[in-house]
């Protein structure tokens, strides 16, 4: 399964924020989300999210081999990762982030837990394309 957004239900609450933070790393601070939402303002007045898409570029770019598929998801190997962040400057949707307190770059894994509690259904799980 795999992250659906429709932007157009998206009211920029941020309750995916805290949902992410709070299933992945047991905090109460949105600003670690490993999505973001994009407030575009005051033109065209609207709210884009941004997950990972599992499209691949950090694991091709990473200098010791530390991001690989599994399951259907890239995950970082935080024993072969060196914390150089090459993966968080190539993202191209700017979702491979550097968390703080931490030497390692963190990405988003599919738990879903912004699906589930988004209060205007504009993320929902749907069946992933990626093998």
């Amino acid at each position: 399964m795999t992250p659906t957004v429709i932007h157009e239900k998206c009211s920029g609450c941020g309750t995916c924020k805290l949902a992410c933070a709070m299933e992945n790393f047991s905090a109460v601070q949105p600003a670690r989300a490993l999505l973001r939402i994009e407030g575009r303002f005051p033109a065209p007045g609207d709210y884009q999210i941004h997950f990972c898409d599992q499209c691949g570029e950090c694991a091709d770019n990473c200098p010791v081999d530390a991001i690989a598929m599994e399951a259907g998801v890239y995950r970082v190997d935080p024993d072969l990762c060196t914390g150089c962040m090459t993966c968080v400057e190539v993202c191209p949707k700017g979702v491979m982030v550097e968390q703080p307190g931490s030497e390692l770059p963190a990405k988003c894994i599919l738990c879903g837990a912004c699906a589930e509690i988004c209060p205007r259904g504009a993320i929902v799980m749907t069946e992933s394309m990626h093998a």
